[in-house]
């Protein structure tokens, strides 16, 4: 099958002061269309650098990076923006939910942002599956802190995205929920058949992928 995430030679450098912080050294990488990816690697290894410039938020040092066909380089900040609207969706570690909106309004606002309209076929399957349908009239405040990441999961699935990019989705979770969460995303990768890439330290995590992938020092050690 047909990468749908292809980088090459991938380097981010970061100025610090008078000082260069490399945070990438040549990362090359594939991940094929409906696959389920976990990142590993110790704090500092260039694991989110290396999440968002796959999700074109931020841009390399130098390197190509291929997804669904469109090559980030050709593109201008708009068309990314466009375009990660419409392909990609992000699960953040700390949720990121609007306090002032419930759990409905937090994943509702997505697919208005997107432009496509309310989806209620799709919005429904997702809270089902996610087993939130009995939270969406409550703000996060009120959430436990697995039903907030399962609401902010939710939100990054109801476009209908060809592309999850998590990180550390389960980093403020209790084991049990850590475990919950784990078993919806494997769910809804074959369910949605949407292509997942995670970072996670959780062993456990990782082992309910397909493939795991080891960063230490900016390089691939591991695939």
């Amino acid at each position: 099958m047909e990468p749908i995430i292809e980088a090459e030679n991938l380097t981010k450098t970061f100025r610090l002061g008078k000082v260069d912080v490399p945070a990438l050294r040549g990362v090359d990488l594939r991940v094929r269309r409906g696959e389920f990816v976990a990142i590993m690697g110790p704090s500092g290894c260039g694991k989110s650098t290396l999440l968002h410039i796959l999700g074109g938020m931020t841009a390399p040092t130098s390197g190509m990076v291929c997804v669904d066909g469109n090559d980030f380089s050709e593109m201008s900040d708009g068309d990314r923006t466009r375009f990660r609207r419409h392909k990609i969706g992000f699960v953040f570690q700390r949720f990121n939910l609007l306090p002032t909106l419930t759990a409905r309004g937090n994943i509702a606002i997505a697919q208005h942002i997107q432009g496509n309209g309310f989806n209620p076929h799709r919005f429904d399957k997702i809270v089902e599956t996610l087993k939130i349908k009995d939270k969406l009239d409550q703000k996060p405040f009120t959430l436990s802190g697995g039903e907030q990441q399962r609401v902010a999961i939710a939100r990054a699935l109801v476009c209908d995205p060809k592309i999850i990019l998590a990180d550390e989705p389960t980093g403020n979770l209790d084991s049990e929920n850590a475990r919950m969460v784990l078993e919806m995303m494997q769910e809804l990768n074959r369910e949605f058949e949407q292509t997942l890439v995670v970072i996670t330290h959780n062993p456990e995590v990782a082992a309910g992928a397909e493939r795991i992938i080891q960063i230490r020092d900016g390089h691939v050690v591991a695939d």
